[in-house]
């Protein structure tokens, strides 16, 4: 066989071998995000146990693949405080849509909603573009008191960041209104709570389509049933494994995303989660395949972090970083990933500008390569788990990836809808950004 053939063969065989990998890659995250991000496991938060449903199928894959443990069954156990809503799904009436509003869709009730014992139908009242833009209107609305009303805040129209203040002012003063309704244009968020708000408040959805059936001039009342349960001492783990490294087994590179969601609000209603943050657990389920390969044995030992109660405030980092497994000072670096199931426009590196050396090698690589679209830069914020870390002075980024589906803390961040389309991709940057750390 001449020297060109082998050459060609050679090729072909390492270009097969790299296919099927990357094949691999896609069909593991696929299962991974469906899985993850399907009605059985509740939306990995505070009702049917959700959180421990996915913390569960964590540790079994940790185990498939055969990490290390620090300690028995990869938990690290904590406690926190949450608001749930176990029971019906909130119910909410008004006059401007024919029968019960969808929750969900039309509307949520805030993560810190108390219950509501007995329906009431009660008045609302509006607080809009009309009320800021009259000195007028203003002082009289200020002078009220709003016992047993809503009232709704509806900045639409509104564009001068001053007048917007008032509306964020009006949301934390209600002037005794019995409940709150915040009014949004485009989309519904939810989030989670540590606590429970002193009087109900709900986010509505109002379109372009409802808004031109609304006469504000006429009576308008709100009528919402509520459930909530409030727990206290709520039983959570991080998930944590490791592959010791061969030639620095004291030495840890960190690979971290968080497992939890929003759960669920009432028994209807739930937040799948599936690119937050389903498709980061799925970077680092890839990451610990393959790095358990003998082929890609690591010299620094690696750990492999997965986090609950992020959406709660970042509390499993926090915690963890208070009651490491190890010295915080043996991290040589975090690499936290974070709504990684899109990516037609790149990723954002967060602490890129604080630890600027490494974010340009990561960048560098990826000009090499031409792995993804760009690599984009940004300063520091609390936004995932990697924060406690660099505020213990651990060398530490967040990635995330940018474009296409918009779907964020709702309940269309569905996993049908996930495209993964430049998840290989970004694996490769990853690993090959992992190769640079290992030296």
């Amino acid at each position: 066989m001449s020297l060109l053939k082998k050459l060609l063969l050679t090729f072909s065989i390492c270009h097969l071998t790299s296919s099927i990998f990357s094949q691999e890659v896609y069909t593991y995250a696929r299962k991974i995000v469906d899985t993850m991000a399907s009605q059985s496991m509740h939306g990995r938060g505070y009702v049917n146990g959700g959180d421990s449903i996915a913390a569960n199928y964590l540790k079994n894959e940790f185990k498939k693949i055969e990490l290390k443990s620090f300690d028995e069954d990869y938990y690290q156990k904590m406690n926190f405080a949450i608001n749930t809503f176990p029971n019906e799904s909130p119910v909410l009436i008004t006059k401007y849509i024919d029968g019960v509003w969808v929750p969900g869709k039309n509307y949520l009730v805030s993560a810190g909603c108390p219950s509501i014992i007995k329906q009431k139908k009660l008045q609302a009242v509006w607080f809009d573009s009309a009320t800021v833009n009259s000195l007028d209107l203003m002082k009289k609305f200020t002078s009220r008191r709003f016992n047993n009303k809503w009232i709704i805040i509806d900045p639409h129209g509104v564009t001068n960041a001053d007048k917007l203040k008032l509306f964020d002012f009006m949301k934390a003063n209600n002037y005794g209104a019995y409940g709150i309704a915040i009014v949004n244009d485009k989309k519904l968020t939810w989030t989670c709570s540590q606590k429970v708000n002193t009087y109900p408040s709900i986010e509505i959805l109002i379109d372009d389509t409802l808004r031109k059936k609304i006469d504000k001039t006429k009576m308008c009342y709100i009528n919402l049933s509520n459930k909530s349960q409030f727990v206290p001492n709520h039983q959570s783990q991080n998930v944590i494994g490791y592959i010791q490294g061969s030639v620095y087994p004291d030495s840890f590179i960190v690979y971290s995303a968080h497992y939890d969601h929003l759960g669920q609000m009432g028994k209807d209603v739930y937040f799948p989660g599936a690119n937050d943050n389903a498709s980061g657990c799925a970077m680092l389920l890839n990451l610990a395949t393959y790095y358990s390969k003998p082929e890609n044995k690591p010299k620094y030992s690696i750990a492999f972090m997965a986090f609950c109660g992020e959406e709660v405030g970042l509390l499993g980092s926090k915690y963890y970083t208070e009651n490491p497994l190890f010295p915080l000072k043996n991290i040589k670096f975090v690499f936290n990933m974070d709504i990684m199931g899109t990516g037609e426009e790149g990723i954002t590196v967060v602490n890129g500008t604080v630890f600027q050396k490494e974010f340009d090698k990561l960048k560098a690589i990826n000009t090499e390569n031409k792995f993804i679209k760009d690599v984009k830069i940004r300063g520091k914020s609390a936004n995932s788990d990697h924060y406690h870390f660099s505020e213990k002075g651990v060398k530490a980024f967040f990635i995330y990836s940018m474009g296409g589906i918009k779907a964020y803390h709702d309940i269309y961040d569905r996993p049908e809808t996930l495209p993964l389309n430049e998840f290989e991709n970004m694996f490769k940057l990853i690993t090959k950004f992992g190769e640079s750390l290992q030296q």
